[in-house]
């Protein structure tokens, strides 16, 4: 079956990143679970998030989970697949206001339907929702007013995605894609600060970010900075290593997508194979592991249960340290 991850906005031009860049230098430094999962997936959250609480409330951090459920794709399946996927182990789940590709209202629904059947309170889950500017959005189905301000089109998008979501906050939310000039990635940050001082939003992020200088650029001109950073990983963006690592020293989490679809070559690769034979795994959980133990956060959308099951397992796996390396030679680009 195949393991299609979802699909995104195409990476900005590197015309339209150089004008970015120039317009930052003129203006200067701008401002998952019950029984089911059993043990496993309740391991796998206090593993790999912090034991601290968040905003005093109490609660534990899921921030940090190994691992995410997208959503993308999945139309008129979508509640059943999230409900599938939280059963499974997942806490985590990554969605869109993009009626395009998401169905954010009928995650929603999975969420009450968990609640309801399963106790499984809105507290226990990672939600993780997106800000999709116009040029992304199905004319026919934009979910806020197209001739309204970019402002008031960012806070129509964020008070949307908590009524679709039944909830009176937002874990995570991302810009999908940088606006195209700076002074439209300040405004649409500046609503997105706003969110989170009110305590709509947890924190922010942002998607489909390629170039680094960019990423640095926005990443300095704003006031809260971006824990998130989601992106296709695959060989055309050099799999991001330098992004990958200036996230690591700047605390921001990593999330691939697009992770096996795009990368045939790397699970028939020998060092991943061999480390599958020797973890009587799969090739996929493999990649996932590597990725996990590099301190990033990988996006899976499998519609499988045997698939939900083995990529949740796949935090658990343990590559040595020959075998980290040999996998991480893969993305240098001195096997292919």
């Amino acid at each position: 079956m195949p393991r299609a991850a979802a699909l995104f906005a195409a990476p900005a031009p590197a015309a339209r990143a150089q004008v970015l860049r120039a317009q930052v230098l003129a203006a200067g430094r701008h401002p998952v679970l019950a029984a089911a999962a059993g043990a496993g997936a309740i391991g796998l959250a206090r593993s790999h998030a912090s034991r601290s609480d968040t905003a005093g409330s109490g609660e534990a951090d899921l921030s940090q989970l190994p691992f995410l459920y997208g959503t993308a794709w999945k139309e008129g399946a979508t509640a059943e697949l999230v409900v599938k996927a939280v059963r499974a182990g997942f806490r985590g789940i990554d969605t869109a206001c993009q009626p395009k590709h998401y169905q954010e209202d009928l995650v929603g629904a999975a969420l009450a339907q968990l609640q309801t059947e399963d106790g499984i309170a809105r507290e226990q889950l990672w939600l993780q929702t997106k800000f999709t500017p116009i040029r992304g959005q199905d004319p026919g189905r934009v979910p806020y007013d197209p001739k309204a301000s970019l402002a008031e089109q960012v806070e129509q998008s964020i008070q949307r995605s908590l009524q679709n979501l039944g909830t009176s906050y937002i874990d995570s939310l991302i810009m999908h894609s940088p606006m195209p000039s700076l002074e439209e990635n300040l405004e649409v940050w500046s609503v997105f600060e706003k969110a989170v001082e009110s305590g709509e939003v947890r924190q922010l992020g942002i998607s489909n970010c390629y170039d680094l200088g960019v990423f640095r650029l926005i990443y300095d001109a704003v006031k809260i900075k971006p824990k998130v950073l989601q992106n296709r990983f695959y060989a055309d963006a050099g799999y991001d290593r330098e992004l990958r690592q200036f996230c690591l020293e700047k605390g921001i989490r990593y999330q691939t997508f697009w992770t096996l679809t795009a990368n045939p070559h790397v699970l028939a690769s020998p060092p991943v194979r061999k480390a599958a034979g020797r973890l009587n795994a799969t090739p996929a959980q493999v990649l996932f592991a590597w990725l996990v133990r590099s301190g990033h956060q990988p996006l899976t959308g499998t519609k499988s249960s045997v698939h939900m099951k083995e990529d949740l397992a796949a935090a658990s796996l343990v590559l040595t340290d020959a075998e980290a390396s040999e996998i991480a030679s893969l993305f240098s680009g001195r096997f292919f």
